[in-house]
């Protein structure tokens, strides 16, 4: 049987992170934070249920984070999340003082950290944050993958009973 590495294993945590949103019907996006090789902050994409911009993933496990560290600096840790962060995610990150991102799949339509610019790798900043990229990349591609599939079948026929209720 083959041993998993640290990233795979802190990668799944965030992969459980990701299954709690995608069965409130958010998109599956979880995040895990570790310290000494603790868990302190997880987070998972809740932007629909708390009908907030704010509810992404990081910022709820960067947020936990700092309340168990006692400060809004996060040197000493590395994030996990299971999608390429945001715009909003990436500069949170960099804010944080995080230096090091797992990252599983990235984000083509919406990534900050490295497929529509790099915010981690920008000289502009005081900060750089390292990045791992493709840990569990195919499990949770496929997640994502299924909940879209889902939620166009549930679009469309919510329209088709709207169009119907009509006639």
């Amino acid at each position: 049987m083959q041993k998993c590495s640290e990233d795979e294993k802190y990668m799944k945590e965030a992969v459980k992170q990701a299954k709690k949103a995608y069965m409130l019907g958010e998109v599956p996006i979880g995040c895990v934070i570790v310290h000494d090789k603790k868990i302190i902050g997880r987070g998972y994409n809740r932007r629909n249920t708390d009908k907030s911009t704010l509810s992404h993933a990081e910022i709820i496990a960067i947020r936990k984070a700092s309340k168990v560290i006692g400060d809004w600096r996060l040197e000493e840790c590395t994030l996990y999340v299971t999608l390429e962060p945001c715009q909003m995610c990436a500069g949170a990150i960099v804010q944080a003082r995080i230096p090091k991102v797992v990252m599983a799949c990235m984000n083509p339509k919406a990534g900050c950290a490295g497929s529509i610019l790099n915010i981690f790798d920008m000289p502009q900043f005081n900060h750089q944050v390292e990045s791992v990229r493709g840990v569990m990349e195919e499990e949770c591609a496929q997640m994502l993958r299924s909940f879209f599939k889902e939620l166009r079948v549930r679009n469309k026929a919510e329209k088709e009973a709207k169009k119907s209720s009509l006639l």
